[in-house]
C-alpha cells in the first residue's frame, strides 16, 4: 500500500466531511425565494392568487403558508418547455382581465368565491388553452401542497425509513 496515496485520500474524504453540512442541510421555503424566476412580479402576484384560491389557508395550513407558489414559479420555470411558460402567461392575463371586467377589480382583491368563480369559468371553458391552464395549475398546486416537506412530515406522517431498530434485545428461546 502507497502511503501517500493513502494520507491524500484520507485528506480528500476529510475535506468533503467538513463540507457535508453546508450543502445537506434542509431546504426551506426561503431557499426557492433566490430562484430567478421567468415570471415577473405581477405574474407571481397572480400565480400567488390562484394558489391560494385553490388551496386556501384553513385552520392549520394552506397553499402559501408552505409556499406552493414559489414551487410552481420553479417547477414551471425547469420542467416546462417555452410554449406551456407562454400559456401559463398569457392565461394569467386573461385571468387578470376577466376579473376586472366581470368585478372591477383585481384577480387578487377579489373575495374567495369571486376567485372560484372565475377559475370555474376557466376550468369549463370552450377554449382548450384556458381549460389546459386550470388544469395543470391545479394539478401542480396540489401535488406541490401535499409533497411539502410540513405537510408530508406534520400532517400526513409520512416517515423515511419507517419502523423502528432496536439494536440489543434480548432474544428469549
Amino acid at each position: 500500500m502507497n502511503r501517500r496515496e493513502s494520507l491524500k485520500m484520507l485528506m480528500a474524504a476529510s475535506g468533503g466531511l467538513l463540507a457535508l453540512p453546508a450543502w445537506a442541510g434542509q431546504w426551506h421555503v426561503d431557499d426557492l425565494a433566490t430562484h430567478a424566476s421567468s415570471f415577473v412580479a405581477a405574474e407571481q402576484a397572480m400565480l400567488a392568487a390562484v394558489v391560494d384560491t385553490i388551496l386556501p389557508q384553513g385552520v392549520v395550513v394552506g397553499g402559501l403558508s408552505v409556499g406552493v407558489d414559489k414551487f410552481l414559479q420553479k417547477l414551471f420555470d425547469h420542467c416546462y418547455d417555452a410554449t406551456v411558460q407562454a400559456n401559463i402567461k398569457t392565461q394569467l392575463a386573461k385571468l387578470e382581465a376577466s376579473a376586472s371586467a366581470k368585478y372591477g377589480q383585481p384577480f387578487s382583491a377579489c373575495a374567495q368565491y369571486e376567485r372560484e368563480a372565475l377559475l370555474m369559468a376557466f376550468a369549463h371553458s370552450a377554449d382548450a388553452s384556458e381549460k389546459e391552464f386550470f388544469t395543470l395549475v391545479k394539478a401542480e398546486t396540489i401535488r406541490g401542497f401535499s409533497t411539502s416537506r410540513e405537510v408530508m412530515t406534520n400532517y400526513l406522517e409520512y416517515k423515511t425509513a419507517p419502523g423502528h431498530y432496536y439494536g440489543c434485545v434480548d432474544v428469549n428461546a
